[in-house]
């Protein structure tokens, strides 16, 4: 048990680390090959955030414990509002601009809707897989397009500017495929201990997922989201949900279903789907209302937020002790 514990630790400190380089190094290839910003932010970045969702995933199903890999998705998805929209707005009101809600939350709400019809039917197969990986494809080709056309900026990372200009492109590459290797250890690392948990303590793989591994994943966002705060864009942490959430629900859950075809549990129809669906749906009423005044997420919003969440996580406590009691 203490080693299987040690290995979700070690994973997950290793996964988040590792990430992190991944995007770092990533993005200041991009800028030596002279790709916009713009591209940066939507594909590289998008994609890195949600590395450690889609590799924990993906070898949980090629492990033979698929409802590890949904309980990842789904309660990332849940713990990027829940949570970390929760914590950030508590920090700071988090301003939320009118065109996100007019144009990328229904690009979420499509996205979780079509998880959802692929999801009802409890199983995932290579034609769910095309489908929504060409959902997100699409998405990422519209969004890169009305940013163009507009001039909106995507990604306005000091950071990786900084690091471009000390980083060599031969570094950054070598940077890119060392990030890839430990991110590939650490999600074994991590989904290998919290399999033996599970399997220790009779409780499911879905709960383990939902719960350990879920939070765990969501820690690169949860960081990213602290950073903005920390520098003052607060408005950026929408954005990096919103985003996150689109490669959870398409392509965390996409990408297995691609390599292989695999049943669900089914209390992810009547417990879990309903959280995250509800729970988009409140964040979105939440940023839209009261009418008439300034879109933003206060105190009170984000209290109530991190509440959803905090009583979502007490009733799978609860369901965990009823079980193996």
């Amino acid at each position: 048990m203490l080693l299987s514990l040690a290995a979700i630790v070690v994973g997950l400190a290793l996964l988040v680390w590792s990430a992190d380089q991944f995007v770092d190094s990533a993005t200041t290839i991009a800028r030596h090959l002279g790709v916009s910003s713009l591209i940066i932010g939507i594909t590289i970045v998008g994609f890195g955030t949600s590395a450690p969702e889609i590799l924990v995933s993906v070898i949980a199903v090629l492990e033979g414990t698929p409802n590890l890999a949904i309980g990842n998705a789904l309660g990332s998805n849940i713990a990027n509002i829940g949570l970390i929209l929760g914590v950030t707005a508590i920090l700071a009101v988090v301003p939320i601009d009118r065109t996100i809600l007019k144009r990328e939350y229904p690009l979420l709400l499509i996205a979780t809707a079509v998880m959802v019809w692929c999801l009802f039917d409890l199983k995932l197969d290579f034609v769910d897989g095309i489908m929504l990986l060409t959902l997100l494809i699409i998405m990422l080709w519209y969004m890169i397009d009305i940013h163009r056309k507009n001039g909106i900026p995507i990604a306005d990372s000091n950071d990786a500017e900084e690091q471009g200009e000390t980083m060599s492109l031969n570094a950054a590459i070598g940077w890119v495929v060392l990030g890839l290797i430990i991110l590939v250890g650490s999600s074994k690392l991590l989904v290998w201990g919290a399999t033996n948990i599970a399997i220790a303590l009779g409780v499911s793989d879905l709960i383990i997922g939902l719960t350990i591994v879920a939070i765990g994943t969501s820690l690169p966002e949860l960081a990213a989201s602290i950073s903005s705060l920390k520098k003052g864009h607060t408005d950026l942490a929408v954005g990096n949900v919103i985003g996150s959430n689109l490669f959870n629900s398409l392509a965390v859950i996409g990408i297995p279903a691609m390599l292989t075809s695999f049943t669900i549990d089914e209390t992810v129809l009547y417990r879990d789907l309903p959280v995250v669906a509800g729970l988009t749906f409140l964040f979105f009423g939440l940023s839209r209302f009261p009418l008439g005044v300034k879109h933003q997420l206060t105190r009170i919003k984000g209290f109530l937020l991190l509440a959803c969440f905090v009583i979502y996580q007490i009733y799978l406590y609860y369901e965990v002790i009823t079980t193996t009691a």
